[in-house]
């Protein structure tokens, strides 16, 4: 199942969590729509030929919601009895990690919940404890970077002239971080990083510096919510205002054009190697221990890629490096 926003990369992991169950003779049952699907019981079994060509697909063919599993517990622990299911993968971003959390602390109190849990993350926002790297950031990446050099190309005969974009991304600077060194930004205003007005006041002058020496172009990042108060439109205004003598201000936001598209080749790969790792972690857990019986932090984990190596981290261990708010 998923839970949280769609990303490229999403169809692939399915794909390959479908394929690599049913070779070992297993029944793979899908969940569609997410926390709500599961409670309104839209699931059915998923076979090998259903899931072909989805390997190149972009969004989320099971569908997803951000709806976290914490209100609905006795509803799940109901259905996972009804289903008689032994093991649950979760694709998807901090929502997926959060509902995962949720179903494992109420293993004692719904038996049903009993069982290995497993959670891909996937997200163009990069957020997800326990991984540095999540599935669809690739893609959301490269889609943010194309679109900014489209942005810069349309000024291609117009003399000096300043873009203000705006990313995607939540509380985390990954995408306007990275997508401004790979475009070439003179700025990128993110969360993790404090700024005021002195920066700007920095900001302003070196663009207007810039622009008297002959560059005829400049490109402003921000993260979506890099701030409460310094939002795209006052960066927008303030370059506006301070630099209208040097280069006119355009803004841009990209919007949920960042999460669609085709995976890039990376995201097919990271997604169809990671579900298969995932896969074969919940089939060796369910023959170890029967439904009804996993009450080890152990069995209930977050698939990650840390260091250039995949590590399966108890989820009630990521719990503690955790931000929630």
């Amino acid at each position: 199942m998923h839970i949280g926003a769609p990303c490229c990369g999403m169809n692939a992991a399915v794909r390959s969590i479908v394929r690599n169950c049913l070779r070992g003779s297993h029944t793979v049952l899908a969940i569609h729509g997410g926390v709500e699907g599961l409670v309104q019981d839209h699931i059915k079994p998923l076979g090998w030929t259903e899931v072909a060509g989805w390997v190149g697909e972009g969004g989320a063919f099971l569908g997803t919601k951000r709806t976290l599993a914490g209100d609905y517990l006795p509803q799940i622990a109901a259905r996972f009895g009804q289903h008689k299911i032994q093991g649950l993968i979760i694709i998807g971003g901090f929502e997926a990690y959060h509902s995962a959390l949720q179903m494992a602390e109420a293993r004692a109190k719904h038996p049903e919940l009993q069982i290995p849990i497993c959670v891909v993350p996937a997200t163009i926002s990069n957020n997800v404890p326990g991984t540095h790297f999540s599935l669809g950031a690739d893609t959301a990446l490269n889609e943010i970077t194309e679109i900014c050099d489209r942005i810069r190309q349309s000024a291609q005969g117009t003399k000096n002239r300043v873009f203000v974009v705006e990313t995607m991304g939540g509380y985390c600077g990954y995408l306007a971080t990275l997508a401004g060194l790979a475009g070439g930004a003179d700025a990128a205003y993110i969360y993790e990083e404090n700024f005021g007005v002195k920066n700007f006041i920095r900001d302003v002058e070196h663009m207007k510096a810039k622009m008297t020496e002959g560059v005829q172009r400049g490109l402003i990042l921000r993260n979506e919510n890099a701030n409460e108060h310094y939002t795209t439109d006052f960066i927008y205004k303030l370059y506006s205002e301070e630099g209208k003598s040097f280069f006119t201000t355009r803004m841009n936001i990209l919007g949920h054009m960042q999460q669609g598209g085709r995976p890039s080749p990376f995201d097919r790969n990271f997604g169809t190697k990671m579900a298969a790792k995932a896969a074969d972690w919940l089939l060796g857990q369910v023959q170890k221990a029967p439904a009804g019986k996993c009450m080890d932090p152990q069995s209930a984990v977050l698939l990650g890629l840390i260091s250039k190596s995949y590590q399966f981290t108890p989820l009630e261990e990521l719990r503690s490096q955790t931000d929630f708010k």
